[in-house]
């Protein structure tokens, strides 16, 4: 949805920082970020810990190399962000189920209730930012941004 003032910068050619994609990308990711901390804060969540919870969501236990990438996180800080959820009894390590040698990260029972407690505060979220941005907007940012990211990696 735009503004007078956003329709206004849209005429103007940005400069400075407002030049640069990556600035305006990482000031984006505040922005959604704020409102996802306020989401997640009564539950005592991260947002670190929501992306591995979420990462988890699927069932099928992941290598701590696996998960650092999906949750977006260096090793070590995975490490002991998975520390913290185990002392929780959120996750839990186990055998990888492709091979026995390897350690996976499961989510567990209590990992599974505390997702689906944060879901209204979570889908609320993300109803705001399309109340702000606009549905059609909003979903085909989130487009761009998929293949922006995979054409960046490729």
């Amino acid at each position: 949805m735009l503004t007078e003032s956003s329709a206004t910068s849209l005429q103007r050619p940005a400069s400075g920082l407002n030049s640069s994609l990556a600035y305006l990308l990482s000031r984006a990711e505040r922005a959604v970020n704020r409102g996802l901390a306020a989401a997640l804060v009564h539950e005592d969540v991260s947002i670190e810990h929501w992306r591995i919870l979420q990462a988890l969501a699927d069932g099928r236990g992941h290598s701590m190399g696996d998960l650092a990438e999906a949750a977006l996180m260096p090793h070590p800080t995975l490490t002991k962000a998975v520390d913290r959820l185990v002392d929780r009894a959120l996750v839990y390590r186990g055998h990888d189920p492709s091979d026995r040698r390897r350690v996976a990260v499961f989510l567990g029972a209590r990992g599974m209730n505390l997702l689906a407690r944060l879901e209204a505060g979570l889908s609320e979220h993300h109803r705001a930012i399309m109340a702000a941005y606009g549905a059609e907007s909003t979903e085909s940012l989130m487009r761009d941004l998929e293949i922006l990211v995979r054409d960046l990696e490729a």
